[in-house]
């Protein structure tokens, strides 16, 4: 499928794991971001550490846009065998950019390029490193300087993302200063997007004020603001940088970040120091996740506050663990044993992610509760531009007893019978009150308990369900309140799902989604009165089984039908073209490009 987007140019890099393809898309992804554009990126990478087939793909914009595109205008090659395995996601009357020397090796995929009117710009990228006595890798930089001017920018801009990138080897700044200019050089200015049929018009700087960045460095940050003190966690892909950029501010925030032995450890010294007054967080995957569960149990049972990020990728066992899905929402819903209240988030970019966290702060300690927080390898890893953040925004509420009150404490408190299922919760030896805080079914002041009374403890932890479900926020509604054709989703689709609305709206046809932030306790009054007034409406999810579907379902909502769900679970995310060709044949419109 082949769908034009006036509005943005959409740029591929494509190389294998160990070819610099990352350094290079950040690169331009933030001199892209320092022209004032709006940017949304991804990279798609085997589990190897050296070779395989990757790409970074870029899509850029001088309007907002959220989404991204499964094909490209301009096709970046560092090397042969990713050229192969992508060369037919670049567009018909696209641009190839590559600095292959060994022109025979690629004769009949260059003819095949072209005849499909795709425009060939090449250079001898060694040739020009050897020429400036550089090292073999600057080849990444002669590629970057033919691309950006392909795209027709500035040298001096690109100039600027490199010096930034080597502020830090100064030693190696002039070569590839100078690799970079004579790539700019080697395009001639005939052969720059400029003069192509989809070029983009009124380019501007009005955006510069913009960060960049990832949702796990969003998450970070997040929780740097939500006024976080400690970070446990073992490394697991793709929640491993959320570690990463937490060490790296530790000395400056004053949080104590550790990475320790296992999972299991990793949980019960999270829920230990949130006990102790402590806020605190971890991150993981599902299967870290799934050795923490008697944690969660722990947690719901002593009603202390726990509060663990699951970073999706697709399942069972470890499945693909550096590919992207939503895979992982009921195990959230119904993790640990027993009944207890909890809360399951999910964020759905980078802005998000930086908000969402420090609620889950505040919800983990209002109500006394595990809160799962889940977001996505493609949310995690994929880079957006976004305003700069408002630390102020979230209130910091951490459900503690004011220090007048302290003093009044009963040991009888602790765990009170309450009608809202919260009861008050103290820092120890912050009141000369004492209670249990206890694994066993327990009393009102944490004694072991195995009378007839222990169904009434249970019965009070639960009931935090409702006193939440009355309390969270609805779903929202985007795009207008009836559509020719609905959507409802949570997490990452709800980027695709923007620039789809908008897509169809340029072409009179109408599309609206109603996304899901707080996915458990589930509310459903807003999807009843939201289906009713769109009976065209259709799930949408990164997963095999509609999962998102059979939670409403189970919670007395309305099913939707099998032939209504459009779902995915290849380990890619949903693409715009996906839910353009799902809309086209659910529809009775066609849009026409």
């Amino acid at each position: 499928m082949t769908t034009a987007f006036p509005h943005r140019i959409r740029l591929r890099i494509v190389g294998q794991s160990g070819s610099g393809l990352n350094s290079v898309g950040i690169i331009l992804a933030r001199a892209l971001r320092d022209l004032g554009l709006f940017v949304v990126t991804d990279r798609e990478y085997p589990s190897l550490i050296i070779g395989g087939h990757s790409n970074f793909t870029i899509n850029f914009s001088p309007q907002p846009i959220h989404g991204l595109s499964n094909e490209a205008d301009v096709m970046l090659a560092l090397d042969k065998p990713c050229l192969v395995t992508y060369k037919n996601t670049l567009k018909d009357g696209g641009m190839l950019v590559h600095g292959y020397e060994r022109m025979w090796g690629i004769k009949k995929i260059l003819a095949e390029l072209e005849e499909r009117s795709i425009q060939i710009i090449h250079a001898p990228a060694e040739t020009i490193v050897e020429k400036n006595r550089g090292k073999f890798f600057m080849t990444n930089v002669v590629l970057i300087g033919m691309v950006w001017k392909t795209l027709g920018f500035p040298l001096e801009k690109i100039e600027a993302a490199i010096k930034t990138q080597f502020s830090k080897r100064p030693q190696l700044l002039e070569t590839n200063l100078q690799c970079l200019r004579d790539g700019y050089d080697q395009v001639a200015s005939d052969d720059t997007i400029q003069n192509s049929k989809f070029k983009i018009q009124n380019f501007g700087e009005n955006n510069t004020k913009k960060i960049i960045l990832d949702g796990n460095h969003a998450i970070a940050l997040g929780a740097v603001a939500g006024g976080m003190q400690a970070y446990f966690a073992y490394p697991m892909s793709p929640a491993s940088s959320i570690l990463s950029y937490l060490a790296v501010m530790a000395p400056e925030s004053g949080i104590l970040v550790k990475q320790i032995e296992d999972e299991i450890s990793v949980a019960n010294m999270t829920l230990g120091a949130a006990h102790a007054g402590t806020r605190a967080m971890t991150a993981t995957s599902g299967g870290g996740f799934d050795l923490m569960t008697e944690t969660v149990s722990l947690s719901g049972i002593i009603e202390t506050p726990l509060v663990i990020v699951i970073a999706q990728r697709p399942g069972p066992a470890t499945g693909l663990p550096t590919w992207t899905g939503q895979g992982d929402l009921l195990l959230a819903v119904h993790s640990g044993h027993g009944e207890f209240g909890r809360a399951v988030m999910t964020v759905s970019d980078a802005n998000d992610a930086f908000y969402r966290t420090q609620e889950a702060f505040n919800i983990a300690e209002k109500y006394q509760i595990p809160v799962v927080l889940l977001t996505e390898k493609f949310i995690a890893e994929s880079h957006k531009t976004v305003e700069p953040f408002d630390g102020d925004r979230i209130p910091m509420e951490r459900g503690l007893p004011d220090e007048s009150e302290l003093e009044n404490l009963k040991k009888e408190d602790r765990y009170a019978l309450t009608e809202s299922g919260i009861s008050t919760r103290w820092i120890p030896g912050s009141s000369p009150a004492y209670y249990f805080a206890n694994g066993d079914e327990h009393g009102p002041d944490g004694r072991l308990d195995e009378s007839e009374n222990a169904g009434d403890m249970i019965d009070k932890r639960c009931r935090k369900r409702e006193t939440m479900k009355q309390e969270f926020p609805d779903p929202e509604i985007y795009g207008k309140e009836t559509a020719d054709i609905s959507f409802v989703g949570w997490g990452s689709t709800k980027s695709v799902m923007l620039d789809v609305i908008e897509y169809f709206a340029e072409k009179n046809v109408a599309v609206n989604y109603l996304h899901y932030t707080y996915l458990w306790p589930l509310k459903t009054d807003l999807y009843e009165k939201f289906r009713e007034k769109n009976p065209n409406l259709h799930l949408i999810e990164g997963n095999h089984d509609g999962q998102l579907g059979k939670l409403l379902a189970s919670e007395g909502a309305t099913k939707i039908a099998e032939k209504n769900q459009l779902l995915k679970w290849n380990g890619r995310p949903f693409f715009l073209e996906d839910v353009i060709a799902y809309i086209e044949e659910h529809s009775n419109m066609k849009a026409v490009d």
